[in-house]
């Protein structure tokens, strides 16, 4: 009797056990299951935070600065001073201007996450929570650069031909700077000028305006003189530009302290009869005739040797420069330099103004030689050093490549020679 009653304990254990085991491995089942919606959870979790977060914009006005702009939505002051103190470190908040927006991610809880201000097409100013601290870098936009070939005709001023060919002020400033030591572009224009250049231009995935990269060769044809522009290297290796036959392009001085919109009203003369004085006296400088607010920029680098207010010369800024020369800069509206300072040459000094004895807006420009004022629209000048005999091999192989891309099939001078791949240049990152 008793066998079959222990056949039946162990029975009844041996299906107790089955069932326990299937008990655990259901809930190790459910327990991976559990982990797994955890885990999921989780990384939705920032997904979900950013949706719930929200994006502000604001254009930036006349005068706005970034402390004023977080301020109007409603951050706190400590906020705000964090936030201004990070981007201050990176970034100069002077830049800020007009036309610009800012765009900023703001919490639930109305915590600033993100902040991002468009400096130009090819930077971005990012600002970054990070706990209760606020860390800011300027972010690079990604662009792909193209070669492109751009020609064109003048008929009022270099300004109105660059826009007529559908490009931006900026090519205008850009060509008028590289051929600024041989053609004042206030005065030596001529209907039916005419130039072409090639230049890299950048164009942005986001759809903002192209900018524009580093031109390679460029031309003018001024009433049938032609200057001509290649982009090469000097003998430190920093880019510059050369004639065709290898000749510097950069002189002493700049044929102009005016980039634009001015015309000569008045020029260098021992006899002139002064408009307000009523007597004739010797007028020892060149007038150009400018709206109020032209900038006004240094012909040659220099030190400001004085900056301020001079009787009749209004508001002046007096440069002294190497081989004894010295600049004066008068009736200015404002002073953009200080005494003592170096400025470089092309550097805005001033602005036009009618400060002084003036008639009306204008600049007053003179140049004195050891002590003596000398006639600046008859001064010549010696160039700066050409292409060193060692790269000339080199420079004619670039002048020939870029010669061969310019509008009009190449110029007679040269042998054309096999264009470069596309974008061959930017590889390298020389000229």
């Amino acid at each position: 009797m008793k066998r079959p009653f222990l056949w039946v304990i162990a029975a009844v254990a041996l299906l107790g056990a089955g069932v326990a085991a299937k008990c655990i491995a259901i809930r190790r089942a459910a327990e991976r299951t559990l982990s797994e919606q955890i885990r999921e959870a989780k990384a939705d979790v920032p997904t979900l935070a950013a949706e719930r977060i929200q994006p502000l914009h604001a254009d930036v006005k006349s005068g706005a600065t970034l402390s004023e702009m977080l301020s109007a939505m409603d951050f706190d002051p400590a906020t705000v001073y964090s936030t201004t103190e990070a981007a201050r470190k990176v970034f100069n908040l002077r830049r800020i201007r007009p036309g610009g927006q800012l765009r900023v991610w703001r919490s639930p809880q109305g915590e600033l996450r993100y902040a991002d201000y468009h400096i130009d097409p090819e930077h971005d100013l990012w600002i970054t929570r990070k706990d209760e601290d606020f860390q800011a870098q300027i972010k690079e936009t990604p662009a792909v650069v193209r070669m492109v070939a751009v020609t064109g005709e003048v008929q009022g001023s270099l300004y109105d031909g660059i826009m007529a060919a559908g490009e931006t002020p900026e090519l205008a400033v850009r060509l008028a700077d590289i051929f600024a030591w041989d053609v004042d572009f206030n005065t030596d224009t001529q209907p039916n000028d005419t130039f072409r250049m090639v230049l890299e231009k950048k164009e942005f995935a986001d759809g903002s305006a192209p900018a524009y990269g580093r031109i390679l060769v460029a031309e003018y044809n001024n009433a049938g003189h032609l200057y001509q522009a290649v982009l090469f290297h000097d003998s430190s290796g920093k880019p510059a530009y050369y004639s065709a036959k290898g000749e510097s392009l950069q002189k002493l001085f700049l044929r102009s302290p005016l980039r634009f919109a001015a015309r000569i009203s008045s020029h260098f003369s021992l006899h002139r009869y002064h408009p307000i004085l009523k007597i004739v006296r010797a007028h020892l400088g060149t007038d150009y005739a400018a709206p109020v607010g032209t900038p006004v920029q240094a012909i040659a680098a220099g030190r400001v040797v004085f900056a301020g207010r001079k009787g009749g010369d209004g508001n002046l800024v007096l440069l002294a420069h190497s081989r004894g020369y010295e600049t004066y800069y008068m009736h200015l509206s404002r002073i953009l330099v200080r005494r003592g300072q170096t400025v470089r040459q092309g550097q805005s000094i001033g602005l036009v103004g009618a400060t002084g004895l003036a008639t009306g807006p204008h600049l007053d420009f003179r140049l004195r030689q050891n002590g003596r004022f000398v006639d600046f629209e008859h001064l010549h000048l010696p160039p700066a050093q050409p292409v060193a005999k060692a790269d000339l091999a080199d420079f004619a192989a670039v002048r020939d490549r870029w010669m061969a891309l310019m509008p009009g099939a190449g110029i007679k001078a040269f042998t054309a020679g096999k264009p470069p791949a596309r974008n061959a240049s930017l590889q390298s990152g020389q000229p």
